[in-house]
């Protein structure tokens, strides 16, 4: 089976283009619990979960590209991120949280686009388990599940947030200590 050879990267601008859709379906009623909501909530999931599809694509094609390495990173930070800064104006999420995630999503981002004229830096391991991390994290804040199976599920979403959140600031300080010892190796 052949695919075209940009099926990937359209996948992860299409990626990309949800997240205003989805920001809008989610602050469009105040982010009340109707079905505006719960359509939010369900678009945020495919469109993230649609990461591991272009991945597998590029991988499984040998069709993997340096602008599909750059900007697969850069649709999960624009959906994680528009996810928080929206539960952050909804008061569903302190903003030190949304400002402490951003601070390390835009640092790093930056970081690779500045780079990105020598060599292209894939996500990491912990990097990856950091975006699927806040994935689940975000999903569950964002769908109102309390109105199906109650208040406790509050208490596994503070539990996810909570791992999400640190899992992004270790990943961004492995991230950066691994850049630093890697600009040590070129420079010695």
């Amino acid at each position: 089976m052949t695919i075209p050879r940009q099926l990937p990267n359209a996948i992860t601008i299409v990626r990309i283009l949800c997240a205003p859709v989805f920001v809008w379906l989610l602050l469009a009623d105040g982010g009340t619990d109707g079905a505006l909501r719960w359509w939010a909530g369900a678009l945020f999931i495919v469109a993230i979960a649609t990461d591991g599809i272009d991945g597998y694509l590029a991988r499984r094609y040998e069709i993997v590209t340096d602008l599909g390495k750059l900007l697969d990173p850069i649709a999960d930070k624009v959906l994680t991120g528009c996810a928080f800064v929206a539960l952050s104006i909804l008061g569903e999420l302190p903003a030190w949280v949304v400002v402490l995630v951003l601070v390390r999503e835009l640092g790093i981002t930056m970081h690779r686009l500045v780079v990105a004229t020598d060599h292209v830096v894939a996500a990491a391991w912990m990097g990856k388990l950091k975006t699927v991390a806040q994935a689940v994290a975000l999903s569950l804040a964002l769908l109102p599940l309390w109105t199906v199976v109650g208040e406790w599920i509050h208490v596994v979403n503070t539990v996810a947030m909570t791992i999400a959140v640190l899992l992004t600031v270790a990943s961004g300080v492995d991230y950066v200590v691994t850049a630093f010892r890697s600009r040590r190796v070129q420079s010695a």
